[in-house]
């Protein structure tokens, strides 16, 4: 099967809602079968970012906050958007002062990955970030944070406990647990 082959067809597409970060789309398809269907899409306007900060003496900082389309609250590494237009690693180094007030000298991409392939086009971005500075904190408004240092061991037992259950971050830190 060559893989660069789309056995997907569109119809007719339509976009059923639409606000500043996501596009709703609906897609008429012929499927791979030959038959009609449906499918819906969501599109993102920005790329996810996620970085793991990392001290000297092997810390990382998560940051806790109540997520509104879970109900319920969560600890994450440090996530944002970056905008369409916007360098991936610009909107990290952003994300990263704005939710710790952490500013870091070294930067490692660790991984680009896709968050939800059967429904949504978000891809994500995701750094190692180190020789930090501490600074305060910038959060927006719309965020109400809590930020926790604690040892990467520490971290990564939250998410072998499933405590820590974000995709971005639970990539992450398996990923971290595996060069640092």
């Amino acid at each position: 099967m060559d893989e660069q082959l789309n056995p997907w067809k569109v119809v007719r597409k339509e976009t059923a809602y639409e606000n500043n970060w996501i596009r709703v789309e609906h897609h008429d398809v012929i499927n791979p079968a030959g038959n009609p269907g449906i499918y819906g899409k969501v599109h993102f306007r920005n790329v996810a970012i996620g970085i793991v900060p990392v001290d000297d003496e092997g810390n990382t900082w998560l940051v806790g906050q109540y997520r509104f389309t879970l109900d319920q609250y969560s600890w994450e590494i440090p996530e944002g958007g970056s905008p369409e237009g916007t360098l991936p690693l610009d909107s990290a180094k952003r994300e990263l002062l704005e939710e710790t007030g952490l500013v870091a000298q070294e930067w490692t991409e660790l991984l680009k990955m896709y968050l939800s392939n059967s429904v949504t086009d978000e891809v994500a971005y995701i750094y190692l970030a180190r020789g930090l500075q501490q600074l305060e904190p910038e959060p927006e408004e719309t965020e109400q944070l809590e930020i926790r240092k604690l040892p990467l061991a520490e971290a990564y037992k939250m998410v072998d406990e499933g405590r820590i259950t974000d995709a971005m971050s639970v990539a992450a830190l398996l990923k971290v647990k595996t060069i640092v």
